[in-house]
C-alpha cells in the first residue's frame, strides 16, 4: 500500500471575543458602574469627598476586572462593551457632575461647559480605543486613560476637601482649568506609558518589594495628596513624552 502523503494540520485563528455573558469579571465591573453611581448620588447630596473616594475604588474594580476575564479565560464581547459603558459612567459622567456641583454650579455657562467637554472626552477616549484597540502600539496609550483622568478631577476635589480648605474663587478657578485639561489631554495623541510590558510573575530584587512597601506608606500616610499628585504626574507625563520624540504608532492593517 501506497504511502499517504503527509498533511499539515490547518492553524486555528484566535477569533473573536466568545459570546456569553460571565459571572465573575462582569460583577467587578459592576462594581465599577455602582462606583459612578453613588458617587453621582453623593455628590447631589453635598458629600463631594465621599464622591470622590467612590471614583478611585472604581479604578481599583476597573483595573481588577479584565485581569480577572483574563486569568479565568472568560473574556467576552459582552464583557467588553459592558466595560466601556461602565467606564462611561464611573469615570466620565460621575467625575464631571461631581467637581461641577462642587466647583463650577456658579460659574453659569462656563461650569457645565468645562463639565461637558471633560464628559464628551471620556466618550471620545473610549470610543477611540475600542476602534483602535489590535492596532495600537500596546506599550502607550493615546491620550490620556479616563480612569486617570477622573483621578486627576476626582483627586483634587479629595484633597480639598480632606484639608477643609474654602472653596474660594482662585480653586474654582484651578478646578475649571483641571477639569478641562482632563478632557482635552484624553482625546489628545499624547502618548502615556500603559505598564503593559510589566510581568507580575517575573522575579524582582529585595529592594523591588522594599520600594513597593515604601510606596504603600507613602500613600497610607495622605492617601488624597498622594494618590492625586501621582495622577497629575502621570497626566503631564504624556506631554513630556511627546517632548522627548516619542510618538503613538499605529500597526499597520
Amino acid at each position: 500500500m501506497p504511502d499517504q502523503p503527509e498533511t499539515t494540520p490547518p492553524v486555528m485563528s484566535p477569533g473573536p471575543r466568545r459570546r456569553g455573558i460571565y459571572l465573575l469579571p462582569n460583577l467587578f465591573t459592576t462594581g465599577v458602574l455602582f462606583g459612578g453611581f453613588f458617587a453621582i448620588v453623593q455628590a447631589m447630596n453635598g458629600r463631594y469627598e465621599v464622591a470622590a473616594v467612590a471614583i478611585y475604588i472604581a479604578m481599583v474594580l476597573d483595573g481588577l476586572d479584565g485581569r480577572v476575564a483574563r486569568w479565568t479565560h472568560t473574556q467576552s464581547e459582552f464583557g467588553a462593551q459592558y466595560d466601556s459603558l461602565a467606564d462611561m459612567v464611573a469615570f466620565g459622567a460621575a467625575p464631571a457632575l461631581v467637581v461641577y456641583e462642587w466647583a463650577m454650579r456658579d460659574m453659569g455657562k462656563l461650569g457645565w461647559i468645562a463639565a461637558f467637554v471633560y464628559c464628551a472626552g471620556t466618550a471620545l477616549r473610549l470610543a477611540r480605543f475600542n476602534a483602535n484597540i489590535d492596532v495600537v502600539d500596546k506599550r502607550y496609550f493615546q491620550g490620556l486613560p479616563c480612569p486617570a483622568a477622573a483621578a486627576v478631577v476626582a483627586g483634587f476635589v479629595w484633597v480639598v476637601s480632606d484639608f477643609g480648605v474654602t472653596l474660594g474663587d482662585a480653586l474654582r478657578a484651578f478646578a475649571w482649568i483641571l477639569t478641562v485639561f482632563a478632557g482635552i489631554t484624553m482625546v489628545s495623541n499624547m502618548p502615556f506609558y500603559s505598564f503593559k510590558d510589566i510581568n507580575p510573575k517575573k522575579r524582582v530584587p529585595f529592594y523591588g518589594v522594599l520600594a513597593l512597601v515604601l510606596g504603600i506608606a507613602v500613600v497610607a500616610w495622605r492617601p488624597s495628596v498622594v494618590l492625586f499628585l501621582m495622577a497629575l504626574a502621570f497626566a503631564i507625563s504624556g506631554y513630556v513624552l511627546w517632548a522627548l520624540g516619542t510618538r503613538v504608532r499605529l500597526k499597520p492593517e
